[in-house]
C-alpha cells in the first residue's frame, strides 16, 4: 500500500529502460489502484485468518474441558 507513494517506486529499473512506462508508473490513478489492491489483499488476508482462528476455536471447544485430541 505504501510502496507506490515511496521513492522506491520512482527508481524503477524497467521504467528507466523504457521511458513510456515512466509516464504510466508516475500516474496517480495507477498508484491509487495499486494501493487499493493492497488494501483488498490485506482485508482478504485478515478475513482468512479470522476464519482460521474461528475454526480452530470451534474445533477446540468440541472436546470436553477444552482438551484437544492429538
Amino acid at each position: 500500500m505504501v510502496l507506490p507513494w515511496s521513492g522506491f517506486w520512482e527508481r524503477n529499473y524497467f521504467a528507466a529502460a523504457w521511458p513510456p512506462l515512466q509516464a504510466l508508473l508516475s500516474n496517480n490513478y495507477l498508484r491509487g489502484a495499486v494501493t487499493g489492491l493492497g488494501v483488498v489483499n490485506l482485508v482478504a488476508g485478515f478475513a482468512d485468518l479470522a476464519l482460521l482462528f474461528a475454526a480452530h476455536d470451534h474445533h477446540d471447544s468440541s472436546y470436553p474441558d477444552g482438551a484437544s485430541q492429538s
